[in-house]
């Protein structure tokens, strides 16, 4: 059976996966303890439900600290387990939670907002290891639903590469495995024809393929890539996430994005992203 196990920091988006996941089939449960949830599946199989979604946080009490070991039992039984776990930055929440005016879970009349973020991340940091992360703090709705949907989608005995550019100027992507900065290299922002194009234009392309130390920088993260590669899948990785920094996230940072994703795709499951594109 594919068991999809959402989890994560409240207010980061759980109900909404939870919602794609059941509009596209699954049978979904949400708010789950996870005492419960070898019993749960047990029933489900026995019901001949191929796919289900299962939502377990922080509001599973003490129980969340067996998660990892339930999820390997699963494992063990040969069901397909893909566990995605959803956070944001502080911001992000803090406004989540002021727009909806919704109670957090750890909320005990003590703690402000803050402080039951804070503690919901230290509970949840050794869950936060068990699957591929995303962080929603710049996702719209609908692009975490078409998220959510790729990874799913996808068969869990394969690692999935991710690509994905950035801009430092709006901070790392916090569900990064992988970090490059290629701010060094020449930058085509300066060139006032090349300004408004993006690194996925021929133009943009032909200007960085001319340019030795893009060139070299490409050869040197595709080599890394490749090198480690190995033991990240012995890790028992499903995801790596490879992020490539430059100043705007819109020309230096996409041609190695689209680039290396070109480079691996012929080989592995591999995915793109480009958070500061539209």
């Amino acid at each position: 059976m594919q068991i999809t196990l959402i989890t994560g920091l409240s207010g980061s988006g759980k109900s909404v996966a939870l919602h794609v996941l059941e509009d596209h089939g699954l049978y979904c449960v949400d708010n789950l303890p996870v005492s419960v949830l070898q019993p749960l599946v047990a029933d489900l199989q026995a019901q001949g439900q191929p796919r289900v979604a299962i939502g377990i946080d922080v509001r599973s009490g003490d129980t969340l600290a067996s998660l990892p070991a339930e999820v390997a039992r699963l494992k063990d039984a040969a069901h397909d387990v893909r566990v995605v776990y959803l956070e944001a930055n502080d911001d992000t929440l803090v406004a989540r939670f002021s727009e909806t005016r919704r109670r957090h879970p750890l909320s005990d009349g003590s703690r402000t907002l803050e402080e039951c973020i804070a503690r919901e991340r230290e509970i949840l940091e050794s869950v936060g290891e068990l699957g591929h992360r995303i962080d929603t703090s710049r996702l719209s709705a609908n692009a975490l639903r078409q998220r959510v949907l790729e990874v799913i989608g996808m068969e869990g005995s394969q690692l999935t590469l991710l690509f994905e550019s950035f801009a430092f100027k709006h901070g790392l992507p916090r569900d990064a495995d992988l970090v490059f900065d290629v701010r060094c290299l020449p930058n085509p922002h300066y060139d006032l024809r090349l300004r408004p194009l993006t690194g996925r234009d021929p133009e943009v392309v032909a200007f960085l393929d001319a340019e030795p130390e893009a060139v070299r920088m490409l050869a040197h993260i595709r080599g890394f890539v490749a090198d480690w590669l190995p033991s990240y899948v012995r890790d028992n990785r499903s995801y790596l996430t490879v992020a490539v920094g430059c100043t705007g996230g819109q020309h230096r940072s996409v041609y190695l994005v689209e680039q290396l994703a070109r480079a691996f795709a012929a080989d592995l499951r591999v995915l793109k992203r480009h958070r500061e594109l539209p």
